[in-house]
């Protein structure tokens, strides 16, 4: 590796102390050459590149738009990036989280050539992983950022022995996958139980599913940020319960329960977190907050629909 480019230092952090980005840091770490630009073409930026007289530019979560300029600068000709899709399937800013939001049973790692238009270049290769109904977009980007490591190595070698092969995409397939924003994270108890799993889990822990827990006099803001649906035996008997009505559920050999009508079915909280508080077990947070009797999640959507930060 002759230079490593990153982000600027920002304010990271409830204290939002100025700090590197991980990458960044490791470059420190490992003594390696570091640029940090505001923007890659800014032309200082370029003429350091071309200093280093790169022979490929690899490309991941860069967050920047990567111009001509830049992207043909290495002797190669090119840059390549690792997406974390089955390209052309979801492109974006959210692929991971959109895979989960969507249901879909796999996703994987696709290499492929950094072009204009936003992930649109033709694909190296690509590495498959299934999806497993309980994991959340954090568990999932960790196996991701590992299954990318391993195709950029493999993507590389075949670069460097002449043997690699490009695919070009078929766009008429593509998908897209937004930036989420903070008012995504609402939850809609009149979508279907199997739906608001699949929304907690893809946005957590960040933006977060959230929703309006009115308990008696008290109003608050409540992530659910890992839930399951509850089962037809274990389903409270109210045939047509107001989507956001909270029942108790049994009594399971870990502790107290909770369950909340939907559109279709009954969702189960696994793990909650208040408003600037830590993120806890629904056994636990019913322990230490008894829920009133007619307590339940709005269904009315916030005018901001602004999670917690």
């Amino acid at each position: 590796m002759v230079c490593v480019v990153s982000q600027p230092d920002r304010a990271r952090g409830r204290g939002r102390k100025t700090s590197p980005s991980p990458v960044s840091a490791r470059a420190l770490e490992a003594n390696l050459p570091l640029l940090r630009p505001e923007k890659i073409g800014a032309p200082d930026c370029v003429e350091a590149l071309r200093d280093h007289a790169p022979d490929v530019g690899v490309v991941v979560a860069f967050g920047q738009f990567i111009p001509r300029v830049v992207r043909e600068l290495p002797a190669k000709g090119f840059m390549i990036n690792a997406h974390a899709s089955l390209l052309p399937r979801h492109r974006g800013a959210s692929p991971i989280a959109q895979s989960i939001l969507d249901g879909d049973a796999e996703t994987g790692i696709s290499v492929m050539r950094v072009d204009r238009e936003m992930d649109a270049g033709p694909v190296a290769l690509m590495r498959r992983t299934p999806i497993d109904p309980m994991e959340n977009a954090a568990e999932l980007t960790e196996r991701l950022g590992r299954l990318a490591g391993e195709a950029l190595v493999e993507a590389l070698d075949a670069i460097a022995e002449g043997v690699v092969e490009w695919t070009p995409q078929d766009s008429t397939q593509a998908t897209v996958a937004p930036k989420l924003q903070k008012s995504d994270g609402w939850i809609d108890w009149q979508r279907p139980a199997t739906e608001l799993v699949r929304h907690v889990h893809g946005m957590a822990p960040r933006p977060g599913a959230f929703g309006t827990l009115v308990d008696g006099d008290a109003v608050q803001t409540l992530r659910v940020l890992r839930a399951r649906v509850a089962s037809p035996a274990e389903a409270p008997a109210a045939a047509a319960a107001i989507p956001g009505t909270i029942a108790p559920g049994a009594e399971p050999p870990g502790g107290p329960e909770m369950m909340v009508a939907t559109g279709e079915g009954w969702l189960v909280p696994l793990e909650v977190q208040r408003e600037g508080k830590r993120a806890m077990p629904v056994d636990a947070f019913l322990r230490g907050h008894a829920l009133a009797e007619g307590a339940h999640f709005a269904t009315d959507r916030p005018a901001d629909a602004a999670s917690p930060a």
